[in-house]
Formats: structure tokens, sequence, C-alpha cells
């Protein structure tokens, strides 16, 4: 992958989402640790020279818009890995190829149904997981790309369940990939397979008065 031209920036800026993710996990009441979560991720994206958004957009940025807290959003989902371990790849222009493999499938019931999403893993030097994912509610109340769950190459990490083969699914934590807000990023985008088919009425939506396809994100 290419050199990030200010990488102690990057470095900072993956630092601050470690720590947060961290907290998020310690922290005994979700809806809590979801209020500090987005405080945390204003502040980056208002002030950090690693901010997804734009330089003129930034000074007129008032907060990153969500639907409320809920918490029947947050399931434990179980993950089978018994899966075919196929490997995807997508061309991110400067940041070279992204690799990644299917290493599970996470099962979970969730606004009364029972759904299932694919989990995988970061091929590369120290590698990890993976979780994106579409909904209904994609190119309308959402980013129309997709959103991130998990990305644990980059700290976005919400943590196990009660058990050895449980994750957290808390979709009040869904958050847009950068190239949802600026077109200089490339991102990786969710795969067929990692479409719900019901509304995802939790975590970052997409503001109306910003709707369009934004960014390069790769659809695979």
């Amino acid at each position: 992958m290419a050199t990030p031209r200010d990488p102690l920036a990057l470095a900072g800026w993956r630092r601050t989402v470690a720590e947060l993710y961290a907290a998020v996990r310690s922290e005994a009441e979700p809806g809590q640790a979801w209020e500090e979560w987005r405080a945390v991720r204003d502040r980056l994206f208002k002030d950090h020279p690693q901010s997804p958004l734009a330089r003129q957009e930034r000074t007129r940025f008032d907060g990153l818009p969500y639907f409320p807290y809920d918490p029947t959003w947050r399931v434990g989902g179980t993950v089978e890995a018994d899966v075919e371990r196929e490997r995807f790849s997508a061309d991110l222009g400067p940041d070279g190829e992204f690799h990644f493999r299917r290493v599970g499938r996470v099962r979970f019931v969730a606004a009364g149904q029972e759904a299932a999403l694919c989990l995988y893993w970061i091929e590369g030097y120290g590698g990890g997981l993976f979780l994106p994912f579409r909904d209904a509610t994609n190119g309308d109340l959402t980013y129309g790309g997709g959103r991130y769950l998990y990305d644990t190459i980059k700290g976005a990490d919400l943590g196990a369940g009660v058990g050895p083969d449980t994750l957290i699914l808390d979709f009040n934590f869904a958050y847009n990939p950068s190239c949802a807000y600026d077109d200089r990023w490339v991102c990786p985008l969710p795969l067929p397979e990692n479409r719900l088919a019901f509304a995802v009425q939790a975590g970052e939506q997409w503001p109306v008065s910003e709707k369009r396809l934004g960014g390069e994100g790769k659809k695979l």
C-alpha cells in the first residue's frame, strides 16, 4: 500500500479510534458509550488533519447525523466458521490491491428477522476483521454504498459476545466508509452476500443536503 502523505497524523487518527472503541467495549451502558463515540467522531471529522471531509466542508460541519439510539439493534451474533474461504480483491487506486477472505458467517436476529452477514479477514501484514453491510435504507436514509460495523485494522472493534463464537453486532455504531464524504477516497464496499433485506434504522445516516454517490467505493 502507498505511504500516506502524513503518516504521523494518520497514526494519531488510528490511535484515537482504537482508544475510542476500547472505551466503548469497557462502558457498561451501551447508550452512554454511543454518545461518547458520536462526540469523538464529530471532533475528529471537524478538526483532525486526516478527516474524511474536504477542507472546505470542515468549516461548516456541525456534526454527523444518526438515527436515535435504539437498544433493540444491539444483538449477539453466532459465528459459523465452516464457510468457503473465498478470496476477494479490489483495486483501491494509490493504495493498491485490497485483499480479503471470507472467514465466517455471523447469524443473528434483528428487527424480528433471522439474518446472516459474512465476516472477512483483511489479508496483509497484521490483518484484521472486516464486516461491511448493505440494507434497505441505502441510497435513501443512508449512504448508497453501504456501511461498516467492523474494521479492526483501523481500530473499529465492538468486541466479542458472551462466548468464544459470538460477536457483538450493535448497528447503532454502523458508520459510513470514507468515500461517502469525498471523491479522493476509494473504499471497498459490501459484497452482494452482505445485503440485508430489511431496513437497519440505526447508526450513521446520510445528510439529506449531502446525498450523492460520493467517492469511488469498490463494489465487488
